[in-house]
């Protein structure tokens, strides 16, 4: 199992739509993100909002079988939902699908478990 923490900016002028892209996936769209991350191997995701001087943060959690894999899946995936939150993802953060593919430039350097 893997883990990953990263930060993503929040373009400036969209945290109220960011706000509601959360509440959607939190509501109607629930069932659909669940499906999206069991396709994608993730056992775990936490979205967190940092509000900085330096503007407002997406800060990131995810666990999963192959953290890589399941990012070059989600920028591959046609699955309706997939694309749905691609293209928000690009809207709220300016993340692109070749970025996705990359996965997150983000690297653990501390992982206690009690």
């Amino acid at each position: 199992m893997e883990c990953i923490t990263w930060f993503v900016p929040i373009l400036s002028g969209k945290l109220e739509a960011w706000r509601a892209f959360v509440e959607e996936i939190n509501g109607p769209r629930k069932d659909d993100f669940a499906q999206s991350r069991q396709r994608l191997g993730a056992s775990r995701e936490v979205i967190g909002l940092v509000q900085s001087p330096e503007g407002d943060f997406a800060a990131l959690f995810h666990e999963g079988d192959s953290i890589s894999a399941g990012f070059s899946k989600l920028a591959a995936s046609e699955e309706p939902f997939d694309v749905w939150f691609k293209d928000k993802i690009l809207e709220l953060h300016g993340v692109t699908k070749e970025m996705l593919a990359q996965g997150p430039s983000s690297q653990v350097v501390l992982d206690y478990r009690a």
